[in-house]
Parts: structure tokens; C-alpha cells; sequence
């Protein structure tokens, strides 16, 4: 691995895309998702930590936490597959608990993540086709239930756990709102929808069995175990001046029937982008969020409401209204507060609100301004910065100051400050802006925009442009190292301005593609640029010419960056690799491992090399580059990086990319190479300011200096009154004081007084109150004995009662006893148990006894308590009485100290203050002295304003002349103006109509010049085709004299071959007769010429071939640019040029029959041998036409002469050479043979031209 190291310091941006993009881990610190990181920022201490996305991560989905804030779950899409991974916030840094990336479902990505309330359990919903919703114990990597949602492809927005119940789920999405359970292994579903469908985007719970659901159409529904409670609608009305009021327009409670929807249901993609209506806009519910009181809900772009529930009743009414404020830096005011609020968040004490926008931007509110502003509505305010909506297009830093600036295709530029991590600077434009510079300084930076360059200063509160270019649509711009240059890339030119005397000094043309980079040496003398044509060039400035070049036509160069000793170039591209390019050689050439750089820096140190990639990663290699694949790659961005820059001393790696993410990344080097430079001076902390703005404030100051005057003296005025006032009032004060010392006294004696008095009421009240004690004691002892005493007595009663029924039935006994023993049994028994239950009866009244004994006794005991904590408190409570009696008598007593203290401190200052009247009145005779003297000059000073009010008046009278005279001129001026304006109005009409037939001629002239332009043309074509028709009756005139010669060739054949048949009887005269015919038509050598001739023959043929072959492709555009604008004259030429044809196919037929009775003849002869190589060349050229019919269609102007031109002169060849051998046989009939075949050619032409 390398030892070259980022560390990720600070991060400005936000992906607002991510589905649940943001919320609290405690109370001060939020998680949002920024490139390919999860950031946890503190908002007391400003501090971030990062939570990296996964390795080769193509960005998140969703975020979820647990409700025990211990887990993180991110929803991921890695190599092209769902990834679930799931991290430990509590330890740090955050490390994976679990990755969930083995699925035995189809999945394509996971769109929205929940946990259970005791963070067991993980709820994820799958993307359509499948829409499969998965339920997780995660911890094991098991799946418990899976169902799948929905089978129509509707998008599914979020799902959700009941806050008290981990097997209650929640379902939204368009056209569906499910609440399922999970029993069984299964998930089933425990509601019915009614009603028309809507499209639910958002819902939350805010209690056990009630859940609050918005949708696309500003409609908000509460349910209650899946039945509808309560509905309400929220309405955006447009004023005339534009601005929107929120009104709640309807309400009602319904138990069963859902209200039919009033509006399409719209896509995923028209809910993140609405359309905005004229004159009554419905507001979309993205977000939703649950909080004590109620819940909070957006309501449409740039607005939360929040809404209470209403006490006894299950329904809530609209307490407040939070917007989100106009930004003042914004190009378009009504615009800036227009958007869609995404996703909120209450903190655990829900003393904040914080909101993410469809603009990434963040946003947060303390609740208990909202209180505060009643009746208006509350405003957010940002809860970092004002952070790009937009991919980054340029970046730029500077030497002198810790600055970073960027651009944006949200049509802003931003300066921000890494040491600081703030935002400094912030402006919107009406055009996009594609590249930004920083002037070394940090007091300028040049912009390109849409339409033209623009030079700025940075003032202290403000980006004020003071020079345009006219440089269209420049993708590039830089300014030199020495800030005395800076360059200007429009399409293939870069133009070199000096910021000296703002002119352009040379324009370097060369590229042949758009330029995409370009980077100065470290002298300025040289500027290295590449571009999409492949090539990477190095100008030298002083001449204007390139010095190198490096040409590579399949690669399409992204990045340029120049070692610091200017010998060495790196160039990144589409090819995949990292190139070294040096002396217009390309020395090395790194692989990218199937990936593609999009943009490279080395370290000003020349020991540190940072490449970017178009999937957001950064990789960090040492230099020199080492052979094998050492470097370290970070997760950063969730798109293509777009630029990348080290600041001056090393210490800081800046990165922007598609996203609309700027990072911060702190660089080193493991093994010590490239320490950080030693700053001899800090940076600079000056700020431009114009002179207009210091002129204004200096004015300001002056008035604000001459106020604080003025206030001095009124100041000191009202504290001498205030001096007067207070010494009277310490005269009262005093009186007072002694006054009331004196009442006090009086009240201390008449307290003493009182206390005694209570203390011997006390002592006789307790007195009588132990006696009344006493007296009640001894009552209720008497009372008790009276009781015991009578209950004594029917104990006693009883006792004599039982004796005598003993005595009783012991008396039947013994009568009975004698009569009937069995009823003696009886009655004995009956009785036994008679005196079983008189003696139970007996033990319960001795219970009884006993118990009233312990009751009397337990009641004693607690009224002589009683007796004695009331006798305790009333002796506290006396007791309390009078330590605070003291207690303010000492109090009294220190108050009377003090005061003395403060009289005789009083006395002290009425004295001083006696001493300063003394010098005062000694002052105010001096002054009265100066006053006197002013008077003087006073007078003086009227008496000359005397003088000058009469030269004002002689002065008066002259301008008032003068203004008389101005009168009677403006009325000529006046009369003037009127004829100059008559004039004016007879002049205009006829310059009009003059415009007008100019306009008219003009016209007619380019009318006149197109109409000669086409009779020229014409009148070529017309020659061009009486030639080729004076060509081809030559030609026929030509193939009708070679007929005759064959005729006449083949007579006197004949009539050879008819004198030898004479010897047909004589075999050996019939030999030599044939050899000799033999040799007087067919000889050797002139086989042997005819077979070479017949090669060259097709040599040349074959070349012509080619080259028509190769003009085929420019004549066929011709014909058909030519075709639109003569087809008449074309259809003339064709009918005639097929006439020609014609006559001349009928030449070739009869030229054809000819040859087929010649060769009867031979064969009636039985002359095969002689013939036979006549067969050769006579296939040969069938071949060849039937070859040539396909290369022989061109254009009927040029291909029709060729082809008669090529014909006349092989006619001419071959008539010479007839000419020169006319004595010698056979030679004609195969020379014949060998012309080129015009009537396939010509049969072909007449066939494209039909």
C-alpha cells in the first residue's frame, strides 16, 4: 500500500435523494448523508465525523437509525447489488456491526429502512418489479417474513414500526397504505382500504394505534387501526402580489367513507419536481414528523405547519407556520423559497426542528421561536450554510489566504475558507457558470459563464464584476502562478489575458477537439493543455507556438497536471490509464484497473500524486509512480469527481464532483516526504473595499461622531439635573429615613410589648390545655371502667345461666335416665353439643373482652400521641414564631446600621457636592465673561450678514433677469422642438419605405444570382451530355465498321475452309491445307502476345475498377444534392441517354449473333481444338460482367462518359493493331472478345437511373 494518506476533515454539501437523509443522534449532533459519507456534525462545536460508504459503492438509497440511537443501517448499491450495512455509532470511530448482501429473494435495491423499537428488527422494502418487503432479525442475518407489497409497479415511499409494538408495520406508497402484522412467520395485512386510492407519500405514528398520512394532493388523513378518524385539507392560495397563504379549507370527522381523490395521481419524479398552478396549487406532504404536542408536516415548497392535537377530541388543528426566508444573495428572489421539504427531524428534547430541502439544503428552528411569533409566521434559518444544489463545475484556491472557490450549474459562485470551515462569500447569477479561478491574492477571481468571462473583485460583503469578455461558453479558465496572466479556454482557442492592463495579449489555436484542462508551469513561461481530440500541448508564451506535442487519436483527455520542474506531464483520460508524458514521448502509462480517471494533482512538493475517478473515489500514490498497484483509495463522492486541488502548502487535498459535494481532506506522507512548508508569513487578512463604500461609511461616521457630541452634551445636562434631582431627593430620603427609624423604634417597643403578652398567653393556654388532657384522661378511664364493669356483670349473668341449665338437664338426666336410655343417648349427645357451642360462645365473649381491653388500651396510647404532637407543634410553631421575631429584629437592627452608614456617606456627598457648586458658580462667572465677549462678536458677525444679505438681494435680482431670459428661450426651444418633431414624423414613413425596397432588392439581387447560378450549371450539363452523345455515335459508328471487318474476316474463311474441304478424300493434303489455315489465322506468338495483352488488359481494368470504386462515395452525394434541384432536366437527359442505350444494346446483340454463327460454323467444321482457347477469354469476360455490375452504378454526368471515353480508345488500340495484321487469322475474334463489356455496364446504369 501507499504511504501517501487522506484523512477527511470537513465536508460541504448534502444529498438530498437519500431517502430518511437526516436526524438527530443526540442533542447537539445531526447525521446526514454527503457524497458517499454519513456525517455526523456537532451544532454547538461545528465539528464532523464520517461514517464511509462501502468499497466500490455506487452511492446510498436510505438511512435508518434505531430508536435506541446504538445503529446505523445504509441502504447501498455496490457492484451492482443491494447492499445493507449496518454500523455502531457508539464506538469511535463508527465500525460495521453487520453487512446484510446475501438474499435468497430477486432484488434490486433497497428504497426504505426501519427499525423495530428494541432495534432487533430490520423492516426493508425492495424497488418495483418486486416490491418485496423483508423483515429481519439482523443480528443473525435471518429473515423472519417476506411479502410482497405490491404487483402493479406503483412506488412504495416508506415503511415504518410501531413506536410500541415490534411485530405492527406501516406501508405508503401510491395508491396504498397497509398496516400488516407479523404472527407465524408471516406478514398479513389488518386493514381495508376504502375509498378512492390516493398517492400517500409520507405518514407517521403519533401514538399506539394512530397513524397521521399525507399525500400528493395536500390531503392529511389520521387513522386509527386502520380506519379513517379524521381528514383535513390544506390549500396554497395565491394572492395578487404572489405571495401564498396556508389555510386549512376543510375539515371533517368520518368513520368509514374516504373522500374521492381531487387531482391525478403523479409520478415519483412529478412529486419531486411539482408543477406549479395559476391560480389554486395543491401542496404535496413529503415529510412528516411526530413530536409530543402534535406532529409537523410540509406543506407545499417552503413551508412547515405544525399542528396540535385538540384536548378530549381526536383531531388536530393548525397552531403554527414555519417558511423557509428569501435569500437576499439569490439571482431569482421569488424563487429561492420554493422548495420541497424532504425530510425532519426533532431533536430528543424536541427543542429543534431540522429540515432537508429537494435544493440540499439544510435548514433547523428553535421551537420556542414559534411560540414567540404568533400570528406570523416563523422562518427558518440555515443550520450550517447556503450549500450547492448542482454539480461543482470549478474550483479554485489561492495563495495568500486560506480560500476555496467554487461554482456550481445552480448558477452560484461560493467562496469558502478551510481553516475556518465557513462560507465567506455567496452570490447567484442568471447564467451557469462552468469554471472559476482564484487570483493567487484572494482578492479576484475570473468566472466563466454562458455567455461571456467575467473579472471580480472580492469585497467584504459582496462579488462586484468590473471587466467582461465576450468569451462564449468557456469551459476552462486559470490564472497563472504569478497572478500577472490568466487563460481563457473557448472551444479549441485559449486566449492569455493579463490582468495588468486587462487586454487580450494572444489567442493559442492548435487543438482540433474541445480543450477539457489546462495548467500553468510553476515560471509561468509555459501552458500545457489537453483536450478531447487526444492531444496534450505545451505553448510557449513568449512565442506562441507549441514546444511539444503529444498526439493519441483513440484517448480523450479529462485532466492535465505539470510536475513543479515543468519536465514531466500527467495526463488522465478515457483510455483507462494514468499517462507520464515527457519531450512529447509518453514514458510510462499506469493501468486504472478498468476504471477511468477524471481528473489528477501532484503535490507542490513533487512527492504526492491524487487522482479522481468517475465513481467518486480518490487515490492517493506516492511519485516517483511505482510499478504495481500501490496506491490508497478513499470513498468520497457519489458521482464523477470534476476537480481536484492541493492548496500551497500540501497540508489540504480539495475535491468537487457531480454531486454538488466540496470535501476537505488533510494529506501526509507516512514516511516524512513532503513536510509541510514553513509559512514565513501568515495569511493575509486584508479585504478589499471601494472607495464609494469607504466614502460612505466616513460620512456615516462623521454624523455618527457630531451625534455622539451632541448626545455627550445633552448628557451632561441631564445629569447635573439628575445631580439636582438626587441631592433633593437624599434631603427626602434622609427625613425619611430617620422618620421611619423612629416609627421603627416605636414598633420594636410595641413588638416587645406583644411578645410578652403571647408568651403568657402561650404559658395559659398550655396550662389549660394539660388540664383538658388530664380531664379527658380521667373520663375516658371512668368510661372504660363502667364498660369492663358491665361487661364484668354478664360474664357473671352468663356463668349463673349455664349453671342452672347444668342443674337442669342434669335433673331430666336422672328422670329421664331411668325411662329410655336410647333417648338419654340422644338428648345427652344433643346437649353435649348445646354445651359445646355455649362454651365457644363463652371463649368469644372472653375474646371479646380481651380485644375491647386492647382497643381501649391502643386507644389511650394514640390520644395521649395526639395529645403530645399537638402540644410539640403548638410548641414549634411558637417556638418558629419567635426566632423570626428576632430573626427581623436583628434585621432591623443591621438596616438601621446601614442607614446611618448611608447618612453620614450622604452628608460626605452633599458636601462634596457643595464644593462643586462653589467651582461651578466660579466657571459659570468665567463663562458669563466669555459669553459677553461672543456677544460682541456676534454682532459684528450680524452686522455683516447685514451687508451680505443686501449683495445676496443686488445678486437675486441679476439671476432673476436671467431666468426671464431662460423663459423666452425655452419657449423657442419649446416651438423648435415641435417643427423638429413634424419633420421628424414626415421623415420616418418615407426612410421606412425606402428600408423597405431596399430589403425588397436585396432580395430580388440573391433571387437574380441563384437563377444564374443554376443556368450556369445547367448550361455545363447540357455540354457534358451533347459530348458523351457525339461520344457514342462515334463508338457505334466504330463497332459497325469492326462488324463489317468481322464479316468480311469470317468470308474469307469460309471460302479457305471451302477449298479445303475440296481435298476432304486426301488426309494428307487436307493437313496441310488445315495447317496452313492454321497458320495463316492462328500463330503461336500471337497467342502468347494476345494472352499478355489480355493480362495487362485486366490490370488496367481492375485499376479503373478501383478508382471508380473510390469516387463511387463523393458522386453518390453529388447525385443526390444535384438530383433535388434538376430532377426535370434529369428526367430529359435520362430518356435520351436511354434511347441511346438502347441502340447501342442493339449494336452488342447483333455484334453477339454474329459471334454465335461463327462459332457454329467452327463447330460444324469439328474445329473444338482451335477454338477451345478462344473459350477462356470468352468466360472471362462474363465474369467480369457480371463483377462489374455492381461497381459500374455512378452517377449518369460522369460515369456514362467514362465509360464511353474507356471504349473509344480500346477501339482505337484494337483497330491499329486489325490495321497492322490484317493478313494474319484468328487474332480478330479473340481481340474482340477482350473488350470491356459496356453493355452490362450500361444495363446496370440503366437501372440505378430508373
Amino acid at each position: 500500500m501507499s504511504t501517501v494518506v487522506a484523512q477527511s476533515v470537513h465536508v460541504f454539501g448534502l444529498r438530498a435523494r437519500v431517502a430518511n437523509n437526516i436526524f438527530f443522534f443526540d442533542e447537539q449532533t445531526i447525521i446526514f448523508p454527503s457524497g458517499n459519507h454519513c456525517v455526523k456534525y456537532n451544532l454547538d462545536q461545528k465539528w464532523q465525523k464520517f461514517i464511509p460508504g462501502s468499497d466500490k459503492s455506487q452511492g446510498m438509497l436510505a438511512l435508518s437509525i434505531s430508536p435506541n440511537r446504538r445503529y446505523l443501517a445504509i441502504s447501498e448499491t455496490v457492484l451492482e447489488r443491494p447492499v445493507i450495512t449496518i454500523y455502531e455509532l457508539s464506538s469511535i470511530p463508527c465500525r460495521k456491526r453487520k453487512v446484510l448482501n446475501n438474499f435468497d429473494f430477486p432484488v434490486q435495491k433497497f428504497i426504505s429502512l426501519a427499525f423495530s423499537p428494541d432495534s432487533k428488527y430490520l423492516l426493508a422494502q425492495t424497488s418495483p418489479p418486486e416490491s418485496n418487503l423483508v423483515y429481519w432479525l439482523w443480528e443473525k442475518q435471518r429473515v423472519l417474513a417476506i411479502v410482497r407489497t405490491d404487483t402493479q409497479n406503483n412506488p412504495i415511499y416508506q415503511v415504518s414500526f410501531n413506536p410500541q409494538d415490534n411485530t405492527h408495520v406501516c406501508i405508503t406508497g401510491n395508491g396504498m397504505f397497509k398496516l400488516l402484522r407479523f404472527a407465524e412467520g408471516t406478514l398479513k395485512q389488518t386493514n381495508f382500504q376504502r375509498g378512492e386510492p390516493q398517492n400517500f407519500l409520507a405518514h407517521t405514528w403519533v401514538s399506539d394505534d394512530k397513524i397521521i398520512v399525507g399525500t400528493d394532493n395536500g390531503k392529511l388523513f389520521l387513522f386509527e387501526s386502520g380506519d379513517q378518524r379524521w381528514e383535513t385539507n390544506i390549500m396554497v392560495k395565491e394572492s395578487i402580489s404572489g405571495s401564498k397563504s396556508l389555510e386549512v379549507i376543510q375539515e371533517s370527522e368520518s368513520l368509514i367513507e374516504f373522500p374521492p381523490a381531487s387531482s391525478p395521481i403523479p409520478s415519483y419524479e412529478h412529486f419531486v419536481a411539482p408543477t406549479i398552478r395559476n391560480s389554486m396549487s395543491m401542496p404535496q406532504v413529503f415529510a412528516i414528523a411526530a413530536y409530543s404536542k402534535g406532529f409537523a408536516c410540509s406543506a407545499g415548497p417552503g413551508r412547515v405547519l405544525l399542528f396540535e392535537k385538540v384536548e378530549e377530541k381526536d383531531f388536530y388543528r393548525e397552531s403554527r407556520e414555519i417558511q423557509i426566508p428569501v435569500d437576499p444573495q439569490s439571482s431569482e428572489l421569488s424563487q429561492s423559497d420554493k422548495q420541497d421539504v424532504l425530510c425532519m427531524s426533532f431533536s430528543p428534547s424536541e427543542e429543534i426542528l431540522v429540515a432537508s430541502t429537494s435544493k440540499n439544503q439544510l435548514y433547523s428552528i428553535t421551537m420556542s421561536l414559534t411560540e414567540i411569533s404568533k400570528g406570523e409566521p416563523a422562518h427558518f434559518e440555515y443550520l450550517m450554510y447556503p450549500l450547492h444544489s448542482a454539480s461543482i463545475t470549478g474550483l479554485a484556491t489561492c495563495i495568500r489566504k486560506p480560500l476555496i472557490a467554487t461554482c456550481s450549474l445552480d448558477r452560484s459562485v461560493r467562496i469558502w475558507n478551510y481553516e475556518s470551515n465557513t462560507l465567506e462569500l455567496f452570490k447567484e447569477y442568471q447564467e451557469e457558470a462552468y469554471t472559476i479561478s482564484l487570483h493567487p491574492s484572494g482578492h479576484y477571481i475570473v468566472v466563466g459563464f454562458a455567455d461571456k468571462v467575467r473579472l471580480m473583485n472580492l469585497l467584504i460583503d459582496d462579488i462586484r464584476p468590473f471587466k467582461e469578455y465576450s468569451v462564449r461558453g468557456c469551459k476552462e479558465c486559470a490564472f497563472s502562478n504569478g497572478g500577472h496572466l490568466f487563460a481563457a479556454v473557448n472551444g479549441n482557442v485559449i486566449h492569455i489575458f493579463t490582468t495588468t492592463s486587462l487586454e487580450n495579449i494572444t489567442n493559442l489555436k492548435g487543438h482540433t477537439g474541445k480543450i477539457r484542462s489546462v495548467v500553468w508551469n510553476t515560471d509561468d513561461s509555459k501552458l500545457i493543455s489537453a483536450g478531447t481530440d487526444g492531444a496534450v500541448y505545451e505553448w510557449n508564451l513568449s512565442t506562441g507556438k507549441r514546444e511539444t506535442e503529444c498526439v493519441l487519436k483513440s484517448c480523450s483527455y479529462n485532466s492535465v497536471a505539470v510536475s513543479p520542474d515543468g519536465k514531466v506531464i500527467f495526463a488522465v483520460g478515457s483510455d483507462q490509464t494514468l499517462k507520464e508524458i515527457s519531450d512529447s514521448l509518453i514514458l510510462r502509462e499506469i493501468p486504472a484497473y478498468d476504471i477511468i480517471y477524471t481528473a489528477v494533482i501532484i503535490s507542490h512538493s513533487g512527492r504526492m500524486m491524487f487522482v479522481g475517478t468517475s465513481v467518486g473515489t480518490i487515490r492517493a500514490m506516492k511519485y516517483p509512480l511505482p510499478l504495481q498497484k500501490e496506491f490508497n483509495e478513499y470513498q468520497a463522492h457519489a458521482g464523477p469527481i470534476t476537480k481536484m486541488l492541493l492548496t500551497f502548502d500540501d497540508q489540504f487535498l480539495l475535491t468537487v464532483a457531480e454531486d454538488g459535494c466540496l470535501f476537505t481532506w488533510k494529506v501526509f506522507d507516512k514516511d516524512g516526504r513532503g513536510i509541510k512548508r514553513e509559512r514565513e508569513v501568515g495569511f493575509a487578512e486584508e479585504v478589499l473595499v471601494t472607495k464609494t463604500d469607504m466614502e460612505e461609511k466616513a460620512q456615516i461616521m462623521l454624523e455618527l461622531k457630531t451625534r455622539v457630541e451632541e448626545l455627550k452634551m445633552e448628557n451632561e445636562y441631564q445629569l447635573r439635573l439628575k445631580d439636582m434631582n438626587y441631592s433633593e431627593k437624599i434631603k427626602e430620603l434622609t427625613d425619611k429615613f430617620i422618620q421611619e427609624m423612629e416609627s421603627l423604634k416605636t414598633k420594636n417597643q410595641v413588638l416587645k410589648a406583644e411578645k410578652e403578652k403571647q408568651d403568657v398567653y402561650h404559658r395559659e393556654r398550655i396550662e389549660d390545655l394539660i388540664e383538658k388532657q388530664s380531664r379527658e384522661l380521667q373520663d375516658l378511664e371512668c368510661c372504660n371502667n363502667q364498660k369492663l364493669l358491665l361487661e364484668y356483670e354478664k360474664y357473671q349473668e352468663l356463668q349463673l345461666k349455664s349453671q342452672r341449665m347444668q342443674e337442669e338437664y342434669e335433673k331430666q338426666l336422672r328422670d329421664n335416665d331411668e325411662t329410655k336410655s336410647q333417648a338419654l343417648e340422644e338428648l345427652t349427645e344433643f346437649y353435649e353439643a348445646k354445651l359445646q357451642e355455649k362454651t365457644s360462645l363463652l371463649e368469644e365473649a372472653q375474646e371479646d373482652v380481651r380485644q375491647q381491653l386492647r382497643e381501649f388500651e391502643e386507644t389511650k396510647k394514640q390520644i395521649e400521641e395526639d395529645e403530645d404532637r399537638e402540644i410539640q407543634d403548638i410548641k414549634t410553631k411558637y417556638e418558629k414564631k419567635l426566632r423570626d421575631e428576632k430573626e427581623s429584629n436583628l434585621r432591623l437592627k443591621g438596616e438601621t446600621g446601614i442607614m446611618r452608614k448611608k447618612f453620614s456617606s450622604l452628608q460626605k456627598e452633599i458636601e462634596e457636592r457643595t464644593n462643586d457648586i462653589d467651582t461651578l458658580k466660579g466657571e459659570q462667572m468665567k463663562l458669563q465673561g466669555i459669553i459677553k465677549s461672543l456677544e460682541k462678536d456676534i454682532q459684528g458677525l450680524k452686522r455683516e450678514i447685514q451687508e451680505r444679505d443686501e449683495t445676496i438681494q443686488d445678486k437675486e435680482k441679476r439671476t432673476y433677469d436671467l431666468k426671464k431670459k431662460n423663459q423666452e428661450l425655452e419657449k423657442f426651444k419649446f416651438v423648435l422642438d415641435y417643427k423638429i418633431k413634424e419633420l421628424k414624423k414626415q421623415i420616418e414613413p418615407r426612410e421606412n419605405e425606402i428600408k423597405v425596397m431596399k430589403e425588397q432588392i436585396q432580395e430580388m439581387e440573391a433571387e437574380l444570382e441563384r437563377f444564374h447560378k443554376q443556368n450556369t450549371q445547367l448550361q455545363l450539363n447540357i455540354a457534358e451530355l451533347f459530348q458523351k452523345l457525339r461520344a457514342t455515335d462515334q463508338e457505334k459508328r466504330r463497332e459497325q465498321q469492326k462488324e463489317r471487318d468481322l464479316e468480311a474476316l469470317v468470308k474469307r474463311f469460309k471460302t479457305d475452309l471451302h477449298n479445303c474441304v475440296a481435298y476432304i478424300q486426301e488426309p494428307r493434303l487436307l493437313k496441310e491445307k488445315v495447317r496452313g489455315l492454321f497458320e495463316k489465322y492462328v500463330q503461336r506468338a500471337d497467342m502468347v502476345e494476345i494472352a499478355g495483352l489480355n493480362g495487362d488488359l485486366q490490370q488496367e481494368y481492375a485499376r479503373q475498377r478501383e478508382h471508380l470504386e473510390r469516387n463511387l462515395a463523393t458522386l453518390k452525394k453529388k447525385v443526390v444534392k444535384e438530383s433535388e434541384l434538376h430532377r426535370s432536366d434529369y428526367v430529359r437527359i435520362m430518356q435520351e441517354n436511354v434511347s441511346l442505350i438502347k441502340e447501342i444494346n442493339d449494336l452488342r446483340r447483333e455484334l453477339k449473333l454474329t459471334r454465335s454463327q461463327v462459332y457454329d460454323l467452327e463447330s460444324a467444321l469439328k474445329l473444338t481444338k482451335k477454338v477451345r482457347p478462344q473459350e477462356v477469354p470468352e468466360t472471362e469476360p462474363s465474369r467480369d460482367m457480371t463483377s462489374d455490375t455492381t461497381t459500374m452504378r455512378l452517377n449518369e454526368q460522369e460515369e456514362t462518359g467514362r465509360i464511353i471515353e474507356m471504349q473509344r480508345l480500346e477501339i482505337c488500340r484494337l483497330r491499329d493493331q486489325i490495321q497492322e495484321q490484317a493478313q494474319v487469322p484468328g487474332f480478330h475474334t479473340i481481340a474482340g472478345v477482350r473488350l470491356p463489356s459496356l453493355f452490362s455496364s450500361e444495363v446496370d446504369l440503366e437501372v440505378h437511373t430508373k
